[in-house]
């Protein structure tokens, strides 16, 4: 069931919020809350891919497969924050995020530190409410 009980929240006072994010998420009702851990670019077979792109899709897979356990998707998204290991994947992360978000545009965070493993680019964190 992908139920929405999320509202975005852009002040005027505000610039505008680029990309696919709002600058706060509104969330009312909420009847369950997910909390989803750090995914990482890691298959089940532990294969991680070398490329920034695969490595951004899969983990995008790995948090979504955590929504599905709980009956949520996309829509259920209310904050995201994402950790990069690099400021040079910035503009390949925001087209992959835009891709697979489409017009759902939940509070985002992007964190540009050094990540656990030396072979993970990113890192995907996010809260769900349903």
């Amino acid at each position: 069931m992908e139920t929405s009980l999320t509202q975005p929240i852009n002040p005027a006072t505000l610039p505008d919020a680029t990309g696919n994010y709002t600058h706060g998420t509104l969330v009312a009702g909420v009847r369950r809350t997910v909390f989803v851990s750090g995914q990482v670019p890691w298959a089940r077979q532990g294969a991680v891919p070398e490329d920034f792109d695969s490595q951004c899709r899969l983990t995008w897979h790995n948090v979504f497969a955590v929504l599905a356990e709980a009956d949520m998707g996309v829509r259920n998204l209310a904050k995201v924050t994402t950790y990069l290991s690099d400021r040079m994947y910035r503009e390949a992360n925001s087209r992959i995020r835009q891709e697979i978000l489409g017009d759902h545009r939940p509070a985002l965070t992007i964190i540009i530190t050094d990540i656990y493993s030396e072979e993970w680019l990113l890192e995907i964190e996010a809260i769900a409410v349903e």
